[in-house]
């Protein structure tokens, strides 16, 4: 069914090789073709791909989000015995916060998207009624696929999980889902970068223990090193209970920012904060003024939901109050406000779309804080 190719190019596409590669077919091989073909199917990969990515996303959550509360111990009975570290376990989110981002990762549409991203569902032996019917455009289906991937690569490797691990990290961007609702100084970095040059920032993680020797640590990480002379740079600080660093670099900013803590997470973030305030000294920061190329009265309307949809503030409201002039005409007032704003800005106008258009570009002014002309 697969040429060597084929397998050769799946394999750099998930980042694993098989020692077993009838594995890899069976992974891509549907029921359909099984019962038109004979042979085993990818069903069985599924259910134990299913459990793997399971514990390879706890895993993952425990090493970015958790950490030991490392205390120094000496054995009782042997006066110059080595230290011995232990501690019980922290982790910066709590349980309902870690089930819901493993929910993020492991759900159907974020399977289905990084198989799609991968192409991987080009690959599928199906029968010819699953051919017929298309089912590789399926979301079930491509979420079948990478579970029947992971449950293969867990048999392969005899359940080595770091293996496990580190296909489902090639296969899945667990940084980007990890930091989707973050209220952090690493979503507002990222969505900088984004706006800047539409790309994520670079963020480099290691471990760094101070009490250690740290050997193949990186230069950037250890303190009074010639690589902090040549580079500018802002570092944390870091004490005893340092257990990772983390070096974030962003594009045309001629800094480096080093940040260090008890998790991942807590490294990123602490570098992360450091960059932001860099950027807010030197004025860089992306401004709601930047949002809006042109502001017009023309696209006033627009432009305020614009602001609004990117999480200024709540969307604006209107009310509109009928009236007339003199000679009967009607006479149009709207009033727009915003619940984030104290002012409510008015409006009249012969027309009621007329009226809105005004009162949005007054407080579209407002919130932009121009100048009255």
């Amino acid at each position: 069914m697969f040429d060597q190719k084929i397998i050769n190019d799946i394999q750099n596409i998930i980042g694993y090789t098989f020692k077993n590669q009838e594995l890899l077919e069976q992974a891509f091989t549907r029921r359909s073709y099984s019962m038109e073909n004979g042979g085993e199917h990818n069903e069985v990969l599924e259910f134990i791909g299913d459990k793997a990515l399971d514990i390879a996303i706890v895993k993952i959550l425990s090493e970015e989000f958790g950490y030991f509360n490392k205390s120094e111990q000496r054995r009782s009975n042997y006066y110059y015995s080595p230290k011995v570290y232990d501690g019980t376990f922290s982790s910066d989110k709590d349980e309902g916060e870690l089930t819901e981002i493993k929910k993020r990762i492991v759900k159907k549409t974020t399977l289905s998207d990084a198989i799609d991203n991968l192409g991987l569902q080009h690959y599928l032996i199906m029968g010819r009624g699953d051919r017929k019917k298309h089912v590789e455009r399926s979301n079930s289906t491509k979420e079948d696929l990478f579970e029947a991937i992971i449950g293969a690569i867990a048999l392969d490797s005899r359940w080595d999980i770091n293996m496990i691990q580190e296909t489902v990290e090639n296969m899945i961007e667990i940084d980007d889902i990890i930091g989707s609702d973050e209220d952090s100084y690493i979503e507002e970095i990222q969505n900088w970068s984004l706006k800047h040059y539409d790309v994520l920032p670079d963020y480099s993680v290691c471990n760094y223990l101070p009490s250690e020797m740290n050997i193949g640590t990186p230069d950037w990480a250890k303190p009074n090193t010639m690589w902090s002379l040549i580079n500018q740079f802002k570092r944390g600080v870091f004490d005893s209970n340092t257990q990772y660093a983390s070096l974030l670099i962003l594009e045309d900013v001629p800094c480096c920012f080093i940040g260090y803590g008890n998790s991942k997470n807590q490294a990123k973030e602490e570098a992360s904060r450091l960059a932001y305030e860099y950027l807010d000294e030197h004025d860089l920061l992306w401004t709601i003024q930047d949002e809006i190329e042109n502001p017009c009265k023309r696209m006033s309307v627009n432009q305020l939901e614009t602001l609004a949809r990117r999480g200024y503030f709540s969307l604006p409201t209107y009310n509109f109050y009928e009236d007339h002039d003199e000679d009967g005409n009607p006479v149009w007032k709207c009033e727009c406000h915003i619940d984030e704003e104290n002012i409510f800005c008015w409006s009249t106008a012969s027309s009621k779309k007329d009226a809105k258009k005004d009162a949005a570009w007054g407080m579209l002014k407002h919130v932009l804080d121009m100048e009255e002309n």
